[in-house]
């Protein structure tokens, strides 16, 4: 038995449906992921004494770090805490840089995501230039 003209074109269509939706789909997850993950959100410099580097991970090693700014914040519980930056290293040089020199004041560039990567870091800050020392 043969197919009608007007059964074929119906489902044509239908097909040409879901192609359209299924790039809308792909289009807007890889957007959002993009968004996410890599699309740098802000940028800056933070300064302050180096307290820690290290290389830490169970699956992922990464680098990671924290500075003490100067100055006051408030803490979580209502009382008065130093002001603590932590942040991730992805370059190797940067981390033993810092690893040997803790405890001095840094002036350090950093960049934002929106999320975390786990072979990135475990902190949305990724810190890729050093710039003084002292």
């Amino acid at each position: 038995m043969e197919k009608l003209p007007e059964q074929k074109k119906a489902k044509s269509g239908f097909k040409k449906f879901l192609l359209i939706l299924t790039l809308f789909l792909v289009a807007g997850c890889g957007t959002y992921v993009y968004w996410k993950y890599y699309y740098v959100f802000g940028e800056g410099v933070k300064s302050g004494y180096l307290n820690f580097a290290v290389k830490k991970g169970n699956l992922f090693k990464t680098y990671e770090g924290k500075l003490i700014q100067e100055g006051f914040g408030r803490a979580k519980t209502g009382g008065i805490a130093s002001n603590q930056f932590e942040f991730s290293i992805e370059d190797d040089s940067i981390f033993r840089q810092l690893e040997l020199n803790s405890g001095k004041y840094f002036d350090l560039r950093y960049k934002e995501y929106h999320g975390i990567l786990p072979w990135r870091g475990n902190t949305v800050y990724i810190v890729d230039q050093i710039i003084n020392m002292k």
